[in-house]
């Protein structure tokens, strides 16, 4: 059996998650891990080479599927529709609003060069975004209601950092249980940003920083803390390196609606994600996705997707009559 040949650039959490995934697929071989840094100074944990990110259009003959492990802000905008050029790509692009922009220009660029390319792969967008999608399909009169955590966000955390007299932090996003437990119940309700999250800080503050003034900042920082309930604890760097390390996410999708005529029968569909790691959650899920991206390639298809165009069974590393007599 041929083994798709996947590449990784980027070797951070997501890229060594995507090593480990790739290494637990009999159906797959890591050939190479490209990098901006030295290759020379990169340990990968499977030993697999790395090289430049230059030596990307040299090589590219001898890569099925690349999987890019960047940042959506600063490194997915251009690295996808330019290394789409060489071969085929796919990303965890995972900002919302910028998705339709990010998909034309990967799209244009991976039509031009007759490669495939799938974007904003992961669990949300991307399993959340398709379990939106089935409970929208199949109960169209309803209400969607996606709840995240408790979790670590990297992004908000990376932004108490960012506070003058902040050495380090951690920020949980936290459901609200009396909102989940009315979503639950098929109540329908009406939630405001504020009645569905918390959220939770944890903060090193350097030797002699203004605390109050610090939990302030956080408090009132627009677009992440100023519409929700926050609590901000001072800890130690020791008490953060030890009850804190980890990447732990999740969530909850739900789908509320009824049916009948009159509307008489109402349903509940929950999807529920609950992640020791983060980004190893969503390296197996671009894993996956790869495989899907080499058989559409093989099959003649070019250009940008989404999860929302794959079949489920181009992910799975069964043939489609295993999956017939197995799953159906």
């Amino acid at each position: 059996m041929k083994k798709i040949r996947i590449a990784i650039a980027g070797y951070g959490n997501l890229g060594r998650g995507v090593e480990s995934a790739v290494h637990h697929a009999e159906d797959m071989e890591l050939v190479g891990v490209f990098t901006r840094r030295n290759p020379a100074s990169l340990h990968t944990q499977t030993g697999v080479p790395a090289y430049k990110m230059e030596d990307v259009p040299s090589m590219a003959e001898g890569i099925d599927v690349m999987i890019l492990c960047g940042g959506s802000a600063n490194d997915l905008p251009t690295q996808t529709p330019e290394l789409a050029q060489y071969c085929n790509v796919l990303d965890s692009f995972d900002t919302h609003a910028k998705i339709p922009e990010h998909f034309a220009n990967v799209d244009k660029a991976a039509k031009e060069a007759g490669h495939l390319a799938l974007i904003s792969v992961g669990w949300d967008p991307g399993l959340f975004s398709l379990n939106r999608c089935y409970g929208q399909a199949v109960l169209p009169q309803g209400a969607d209601y996606t709840f995240w955590g408790k979790g670590v966000s990297q992004g908000h955390s990376d932004a108490i950092r960012r506070i003058p007299g902040v050495a380090d932090a951690r920020q949980y996003t936290i459901p609200v249980d009396a909102a989940l437990e009315q979503v639950r119940a098929g109540e329908a309700p009406v939630l405001t940003t504020r009645q569905k999250h918390t959220r939770e800080c944890f903060v090193v503050a350097e030797d002699g920083a203004d605390t109050a003034a610090i939990e302030n900042a956080i408090k009132t920082m627009p677009n992440y803390f100023d519409e929700y309930d926050t609590t901000v604890h001072f800890i130690s760097q020791e008490e953060l390196d030890r009850d804190h390390k980890g990447i732990p996410h999740g969530g909850v999708v739900f789908r509320t609606g009824v049916t009948g005529l009159e509307g008489e029968n109402r349903h509940v569909i929950e999807y529920k994600l609950t992640l020791d790691s983060n980004p190893e959650f969503t390296s197996s899920v671009l894993t996956a996705y790869a495989r899907a991206a080499y058989r559409l390639h093989e099959e003649g298809q070019t250009g940008c997707k989404t999860v929302l165009d794959i079949a489920p069974a181009y992910l799975h590393p069964k043939s489609g009559e295993e999956l017939r007599a197995s799953l159906l």
